[in-house]
């Protein structure tokens, strides 16, 4: 009786054994080529990350930029040999210089009309072509490589203008760099306009499913403007459509006093320039 038992009972365990062999072969084979593709995926995110981020315009070495007021063009060596090209607007009588790094596609010829609204206000205008953009060399590889491009040409502005007088502007993807430029220097202020509070906090909001591990651009705007001494200064438009209008909130939630936040009423991401109330404002800020 006992031996019948144990005959029986043998092969149920076998038989469970393999259902269970039957459903991890199964999950197994739905499971790994879904990683498969998930680490093709992020790969791939990995790799081509700077075509996701950056949009340039390329212009021919020999191009012939025409703007309506005056400004020369300066080339930069960076450390690695690669040229930067950038202009500088000049104002009639010089109050100093605002130091204008720019969003992320386009190139000089598109964001050189920018410049009139400073110059009108008797600032000098520097803007900087990232490499790859317009007629700068090379291509953006790291952000390491952003800062250091940033900092040698501010470098070379410092010889042109007291630091004192210098006024640091960031648009859109430049004010992470803008922060970050500002964090290692002394400048007079510190102007951002539709800033993000950092890459891996925008990129959370705009796709909640990529890891913020694959992230090779980090521009942690936040932990910058600690280390800013100077007076900082946010423009953002309630209705920012590509950097969510609360990145600004949380910036201003975390540094309290110590930034000034200017909120733009049905303003959207492009065109803070030519905002009216962003005119009015900025005319104040620079007045002195």
């Amino acid at each position: 009786m006992h031996n019948t038992h144990w005959e029986r009972w043998i092969p149920k365990q076998i038989l469970e054994q393999n259902e269970i062999e039957t459903t991890m072969n199964l999950l197994l084979k739905l499971f790994l080529p879904l990683v498969g593709f998930l680490l093709v995926l992020g790969g791939l995110l990995y790799v081509f990350q700077e075509k996701l981020i950056f949009f340039p315009q390329k212009l021919k070495r020999n191009f012939q930029f025409h703007f309506q007021q005056e400004f020369e063009e300066i080339n930069i060596t960076a450390v690695d040999g690669t040229i930067l090209n950038s202009l500088l607007f000049k104002s009639e009588n010089s109050k100093g210089l605002v130091f204008y790094l720019h969003g992320n596609a386009g190139n000089l010829n598109n964001w050189g009309g920018v410049a009139e609204v400073y110059t009108d206000l008797n600032y000098d205008v520097f803007l900087l072509d990232y490499r790859g953009f317009g007629k700068s060399e090379g291509t953006i590889k790291s952000e390491k490589q952003l800062f250091n491009d940033n900092q040698i040409a501010y470098d070379a502005l410092k010889k042109k203008y007291n630091e004192e007088e210098i006024t640091i502007l960031g648009h859109s993807i430049g004010t992470g760099l803008a922060a970050k430029l500002a964090s290692t220097n002394h400048p007079k202020r510190l102007i951002l306009l539709t800033p993000y509070y950092s890459m891996a906090d925008l990129v959370k909001n705009i796709y909640p499913y990529v890891p913020s591990f694959l992230l090779k651009y980090n521009l942690k705007t936040n932990e910058y403007l600690k280390n800013c001494k100077m007076p900082i200064v946010i423009f953002h438009g309630d209705e920012d459509e590509v950097v969510y209008y609360g990145s600004s909130l949380k910036l201003k939630e975390e540094l309290k006093s110590d930034v000034e936040l200017i909120t733009l009423s049905g303003q959207s991401h492009n065109g803070v320039n030519e905002n009216e109330n962003y005119k009015v404002e900025i005319a104040k800020i620079l007045k002195n």
